[in-house]
């Protein structure tokens, strides 16, 4: 009887402790009464704006013209009114000439949302709409460009041979995602960084990264599916963010070069993910298919061993094509097993394993590609590559210089059967180190004998050819990127920008089916549930005040709609922890202090330079796992401090 009391009193003495705990905890919880500041994504913004866009009692003398309607692409304008009968509506945009003017018709309606593109800055465009019968003038005021905005040193057009297509760049330095006419005049550019690949998916909206950061450097959260008027009509979220390229499916689903952080290294990993739902639905990981000791370029580490900065899905072959840049290595897998099927490089240095799927050079002048990017399989089934021509060599003694180095435009003819492998094109080469770009750039296949080559990482360094991208180099660093459009092996246009780009792609403003619907925006995907390194039951008082260091570390709490962001500025091996507590549980947040020695820093926007005062880092915490009120606390080399914040999820 006596044990039954004592088991009795015991259960009694746990429930009093665990109502104890969870009553200092709501007093914990009360005292952080200071919700951190939300900051509104720009979709939820956009939707906000349409709300601007009234039809009723506009007509076609009396339109309502909203300049940069979205906000974020200034070049742009939204002209709205109604019919009496369904008609077609057509638009003309005025340029300089005929290669520099645009027009388009609408389909018939009667509610017409008209998107205007290819506005002149700082100017007053008088454009031209003509809709039963009858023509209107409208006149659209824009501002100046920015006072960053990166203008062409140079352009040489053969206009004759040319259409009306804009050269769509990019950044990789500083500068704007924009396109520019065959002028060179600046006729769309969006405020927000979008870098990576830039290109028109089959229902006509542009696919770009997002502005956000999954991880440093340079890795984004995901992609937005965006018309030119920059409305963003999805937001695709992925665990291991984007990076680099992408391609679109036959079925519609996407193909994307993503990382898998917890397997310690980057750059690796490519996924496919469903359109509608943001499910990840085939992964394929390069770390069960090629041996990372194997072919290292001199950019090679372990963290960032093949670098991919291409995805080419071929249907006719059912494949997928790779680039490794720190492999010097183009890769073919078969789409359905994931198993190799070919390389393309240097066989020196790899395994003998992998012997077997080298090409061996028929055919006179035959160089190999060194640090490629951009792998793509043309519609004849040629490899299209942008070779930048680092080293030259995977043996260190018999690198070439940057002097003396060069990047191309090159394509191959390869043979499965036989494993050969012969080049029959290639335009660079005869350039030497003035096209040489060491890192980024880009080839596109417009048709047949129809090209662009885009040296778009040219570097000097105290006026010398640097082997290094711009955000690794030191001295008085002048950057450069050239882009060449090719026909019949002619140069038809070129435009050389003082920056450095990461692709460029050309394309029409208009494409054939262009409509505006209101509504509609959509996220999917899920950047996944970020990693505690301890969950405690219970918790700790803080003693220390917050404004001790909130001010001498620069600290900023703010909450975006998919998760926490902290940042700090903190000297190397300062010990710094956030913790999130709710009813008697505290989750603890390692903030790593650290920067990683990148060899490849293809884009420089985002980094942050170390000063006295320490390294600026940045924590995300995904709302993935996490639900409710959450206490926020800071652990600073041990001592404990109440923000007095909290975050609701």
């Amino acid at each position: 009887m006596k044990k039954k009391h004592k088991i009795i009193g015991g259960c009694i003495v746990g429930v009093l402790l665990l109502v104890l705990i969870v009553f200092i905890g709501l007093n914990i919880i009360s005292q952080n009464n200071s919700e951190v500041e939300s900051i509104i994504s720009m979709m939820d913004s956009q939707i906000e704006k349409e709300k601007e866009f009234t039809i009723e009692g506009h007509t076609l003398d009396n339109p309502n013209v909203i300049v940069n309607p979205y906000g974020n692409s200034p070049l742009t304008a939204l002209v709205i009114f109604e019919t009496s009968e369904e008609t077609e509506v057509s638009v003309t945009i005025p340029g300089k000439d005929k290669n520099t003017t645009y027009t388009h018709t609408f389909e018939e309606s009667k509610e017409h949302y008209l998107p205007i593109y290819g506005l002149y800055a700082g100017k007053t465009n008088k454009i031209t709409v003509s809709a039963e019968g009858k023509t209107k003038t409208i006149e659209i005021t824009t501002e100046e460009l920015p006072e960053d905005m990166v203008l062409p040193e140079s352009v040489k057009a053969e206009k004759s041979k040319l259409g009306n297509e804009l050269y769509f760049f990019t950044p990789s330095s500083a500068g704007y995602t924009v396109a520019y006419d065959v002028n060179g005049d600046v006729r769309w550019y969006l405020t927000n960084y979008a870098i990576w690949e830039m290109n028109r998916l089959e229902n006509g909206n542009l696919l770009l990264s997002t502005e956000r950061l999954v991880n440093s450097p340079y890795y984004m959260t995901g992609l937005y599916e965006m018309n030119l008027l920059g409305k963003i009509v999805k937001e695709y979220s992925l665990p291991g963010g984007y990076h680099h390229d992408y391609d679109e499916l036959p079925n519609g689903n996407l193909l994307i070069a993503s990382d898998n952080f917890s397997s310690g290294t980057v750059e690796d990993y490519i996924v496919e993910m469903d359109r509608e739902t943001g499910e990840i639905v085939k992964t394929f990981d390069l770390t069960t298919i090629l041996n990372k000791e194997d072919g290292k370029s001199e950019n090679w580490t372990q963290y960032d061993w093949f670098h991919n900065n291409s995805v080419w899905y071929d249907e006719k072959t059912n494949s997928i094509t790779l680039s490794g840049r720190h492999q010097d290595a183009v890769i073919n897998l078969d789409y359905e097993t994931g198993k190799l099927n070919w390389i393309i490089g240097d066989p020196t240095n790899w395994s003998e394993e992998y012997q077997k799927y080298f090409f061996t050079p028929v055919g006179d002048d035959f160089e190999w590609q060194w640090s490629q990017h951009a792998a793509m399989i043309t519609p004849e089934g040629y490899v299209f590559i942008l070779d930048n021509g680092n080293n030259k060599s995977k043996i260190e003694s018999e690198y070439v210089g940057a002097s003396d180095s060069y990047t191309r435009g090159v394509m191959y003819k390869i043979d499965t059967e036989n494993m050969t492998i012969e080049q029959i094109w290639e335009y660079g080469k005869s350039r030497g180190s003035e096209f040489y770009s060491p890192y980024i750039s880009d080839v596109d296949y417009i048709t047949e004998d129809h090209y662009i080559v885009h040296s778009g990482g040219i570097v000097s360094v105290d006026g010398e050819p640097s082997n290094q991208p711009a955000g690794l180099s030191e001295g008085k660093i002048e950057l450069t990127s050239d882009t060449v459009e090719l026909l019949n092996d002619k140069v038809i246009f070129e435009i050389k920008l003082p920056t450095n780009n990461y692709r460029v792609e050309k394309m029409s403003l208009y494409n054939e089916n262009e409509t505006v619907t209101l509504g509609g925006q959509t996220r999917v995907g899920s950047l996944g549930e970020t990693s505690k390194d301890k969950t405690t039951l219970g918790f700790n008082i803080a003693s220390h005040d917050f404004s001790e260091v909130e001010e001498s570390h620069n600290i900023s709490i703010t909450k975006e709609s998919d998760r926490l962001v902290f940042k700090g500025q903190f000297l190397r091996g300062t010990d710094v922890e956030v913790l999130l507590y709710k009813n008697g549980l505290m989750h603890t947040y390692e903030v790593p202090i650290s920067k990683k020695p990148y060899t490849a820093l293809c884009v420089d926007i985002f980094t942050e330079e170390e000063t006295e005062n320490g390294i600026v880092v940045t924590k995300y915490i995904n709302q993935e796992g996490l639900s409710g009120k959450y206490s926020i606390y800071l652990k600073i080399n041990g001592i404990l401090y109440n923000t007095g914040k909290y975050v609701r999820f």
